[in-house]
């Protein structure tokens, strides 16, 4: 692209830098963190989770297959700003409709190019997730510094709030096919879930209505009573508690909801954000990892089934070690050796960290919906 503007953006350890700028104008604030993935940088820029954040795409190349409504992973991008080395404004690709560009611009989301993003990369790697501000409309290195230090920090603000559904509906595709370049019809349901949203992806969904399960989608402001009653009433079968943005801690109204559910006998799956709630929970607080896991090549070790997944990730925080004392530890990161699944004790409940719906990434973990379907059919049969 020619004629791209300058844009200005300080890091809370000090660092300022000028770059160029594509996509939306503006200024934002938000945690810089940074994503190793190959593919995929649709699905990752209209992931819900990345709400608050600046994502450093380590794939130099960036934009060279351009945008299309089939890849998106929500109704729109909720994160702040991306980096990227080159960005390619000219796209080839045949299920591309529109440039990165025109898309960022859509979603008020800002683009920042010819940066050195492997300086950045190690920065983060080295010094850990930052708080930073990106703007195309001032260039002081004080006025930024002053408008960061008096901005909320990512673990201060619900998100969830901004990314949720606010009313209640029943997802209506499978997965992708790529035969027919669609997306697959629901087969037809032997169950049906409750997938609490505190920033859903698609494909999870997909997913779930894949294995034979029929999904309705709620809002993060549930009450596990009326979820309770549903149950008893044989209107539901189970809960799935999705992904989201942002620091579990303080969502301590959903925390007491999670605590009532728990206390029955309602299967219940959860992934990331969700994984990490069900520990809160249960009495065990998370904890923020020093740089986070983002990526689609990390490789985790699956305990009962004695392999190695390479699985896809993106997530700040972690639950404790001790947790072991009401959980088996079914999955292991083999990069930090932190807890990636868990299998509660005495109850129909697990939960993966990692993202076994995978989009974008390796398929190695999609086994996981199968299982929670099979434990759906297995309540089913005590009741």
């Amino acid at each position: 692209m020619k004629d791209l503007k300058n844009i200005y953006i300080y890091i809370e350890n000090g660092v300022f830098l000028k770059a160029k700028s594509f996509g939306a104008s503006g200024t934002k604030v938000g945690e810089i963190v940074f994503n190793t993935s190959l593919s995929g940088y649709q699905e990752i820029i209209s992931d819900p989770s990345y709400a608050g954040q600046f994502v450093v795409f380590t794939m130099p190349e960036i934009g060279n297959v351009g945008c299309n409504d089939d890849d998106m992973e929500s109704s729109k991008a909720h994160l702040c700003g991306i980096f990227v080395r080159n960005y390619q404004d000219r796209y080839s690709n045949f299920r591309a409709k529109e440039s990165l560009d025109s898309f960022l611009k859509r979603y008020g989301v800002l683009g920042i190019c010819d940066i050195d993003t492997r300086f950045l990369t190690k920065m983060i790697r080295d010094e850990g997730s930052k708080m930073m501000i990106a703007s195309t409309e001032i260039s002081s290195k004080e006025e930024l510094k002053n408008i960061l230090q008096n901005s909320p920090r990512i673990e201060e603000v619900d998100y969830i709030k901004e990314v949720g559904t606010k009313k209640s509906y029943i997802h209506k595709s499978g997965v992708w096919n790529p035969k027919t370049l669609s997306y697959n019809p629901p087969p037809k349901p032997h169950s049906k879930i409750v997938a609490i949203d505190f920033g859903v992806k698609r494909n999870i969904l997909n997913e779930l209505t894949q294995v034979g399960l029929e999904v309705e989608v709620i809002s993060h402001n549930f009450k596990a009573k009326d979820l309770i009653e549903r149950y008893e009433k044989r209107e539901i079968d189970g809960v799935f508690l999705s992904n989201g943005p942002g620091d579990p801690l303080i969502l301590k109204d959903i925390q007491e909801e999670i605590k009532e559910l728990i206390k029955t006998d309602i299967p219940i799956f959860a992934i990331c954000l969700g994984h990490q709630l069900l520990s809160i929970a249960h009495g065990y607080p998370t904890y923020k990892l020093k740089f986070g896991h983002h990526g689609g090549n990390h490789p985790v070790f699956d305990k009962k089934g004695k392999k190695v997944e390479i699985t896809a990730q993106n997530h700040n925080y972690n639950v404790p070690k001790e947790i072991t004392k009401i959980a088996e530890v079914t999955h292991i990161n083999l990069f930090d050796n932190t807890i990636e699944g868990l299998k509660y004790k005495n109850s129909f409940i697990f939960s993966l960290q990692h993202h076994p719906e995978a989009s974008p990434g390796p398929h190695d973990s999609r086994y996981v919906f199968e299982e929670f379907a099979k434990m759906i059919k297995e309540a089913k049969d005590r009741r």
